[in-house]
């Protein structure tokens, strides 16, 4: 562990200013310098250390591993498209390849509940992606996010920005997903180790999804959400966002049509995705208005477990809100076709569900009530 590694440690952890912080390190282009420096101008920066020893003795340990790597402020490594957000981070912590950090990225985001469509969507759009060279970037969040790596992992490459330290996942539930994408890919944060998810953490991880990628693709999102912040906040910097429409029955379809509405490219084919950014790295970007607001609309759906039963409630899941096949009820649930067919004669009869030319869809009449 170098005393340059210890100085970066002691300078995130301090009470100084990002600013104060990027400044110093831009003027002695040296960690210990621009910590000595930072420290004679206030006092109180050294001892308001020693609550953070763990952290720093964590820090160091992680650090010390093969594979995890900090770029300062200063580094020529530093990405430049990161220099151009609002208050960018002095240190950059990474795990895996720092070199993705350079290479054409797309961001996939999403809703943290998302209907099975919407999952299978953010999959297939991040998998052919990435086997066309992009490398996708997300947040790790549980839904979209989760997909679109997962997607990416299958044919290239996947870049998750965390609002936690670089040494951990989360939610937990992806801890797996974590760890695979660190093996073939990187984690990004802004955070050093050992720091926990907060409220504040993730619309400023949001921040690098948008700046580091040259666009925005937003599937399922509700009219509040952190996908509309990423999209909003990647408009600011001149980057393209696109949205995949949805059924007009999913509220979480409602963020989509909202970025429609305000300019954003409609897309449904990854081939649109790569002639949309085709164009904008010619120069041709679209702006999104980045102060447009909504009203608040209904985000989930909650069933009447009085009046569908265990299978029932697990087809209508599976249903979404665009038509399927049979079949593809069968690859969702588990059941088989021929428990499917009986499960849908019956919900049809009752008006839970439509069939049009060999395709179910849920049914208006009778249906559940969507909420917040």
């Amino acid at each position: 562990m170098t005393d340059a590694l210890t100085a970066c440690l002691q300078l995130v952890h301090s009470t100084a200013r990002s600013g104060k912080i990027r400044d110093a390190l831009m003027h002695y282009r040296d960690p210990e310098t621009a910590w000595d420096a930072l420290c004679r101008l206030d006092r109180s920066l050294q001892p308001g250390l020693k609550p953070k020893l763990p952290l720093l003795e964590r820090g160091r340990s992680w650090l010390g591993e093969a594979g995890n790597y900090v770029i300062a402020w200063h580094d020529s490594d530093y990405p430049q498209v990161l220099r151009q957000v609002a208050s960018p981070p002095p240190f950059l912590f990474v795990r895996g390849r720092c070199d993705l950090l350079w290479h054409p990225q797309i961001a996939v985001v999403g809703t943290r509940q998302p209907s099975a469509a919407g999952t299978e969507c953010a999959h297939y759009f991040a998998r052919t992606l990435a086997a066309q060279g992009y490398t996708i970037t997300s947040g790790l969040a549980s839904g979209i996010d989760a997909a679109a790596h997962e997607g990416a992992l299958l044919t290239g490459h996947t870049i998750a920005a965390l609002a936690t330290g670089p040494d951990m996942a989360f939610p937990r539930g992806n801890t797996e997903l974590y760890r695979r994408i660190c093996e073939t890919g990187a984690v990004i944060t802004e955070h050093p180790p050992g720091v926990p998810a907060l409220r504040s953490h993730f619309p400023a991880r949001n921040r690098i999804i948008a700046a580091l990628s040259h666009g925005t693709l937003v599937i399922e999102a509700a009219i509040r959400s952190g996908a509309l912040i990423t999209a909003r906040l990647a408009a600011e910097l001149g980057k393209e966002v696109m949205a995949v429409p949805g059924s007009i029955h999913n509220p979480v379809a409602y963020g989509c049509h909202q970025l429609i509405r305000e300019g954003a490219f409609l897309v449904e084919q990854p081939e649109e995705v790569r002639h949309i950014l085709g164009c904008s790295l010619d120069g041709s970007a679209s702006v999104l208005p980045a102060d447009a607001q909504s009203p608040q609309k209904p985000a989930t759906d909650r069933l009447d477990a009085f009046r569908l039963n265990a299978e029932q409630q697990q087809v209508w899941q599976a249903l979404g809100h665009d038509a399927v096949a049979i079949d593809t009820l069968c690859l969702r649930t588990g059941l088989t076709a021929a428990d499917i067919s009986s499960i849908l004669i019956g919900m049809e009869l009752s008006g839970w569900v439509e069939n049009r030319f060999g395709r179910y869809h849920r049914g208006m009449q009778d249906a559940p009530s969507a909420r917040g």
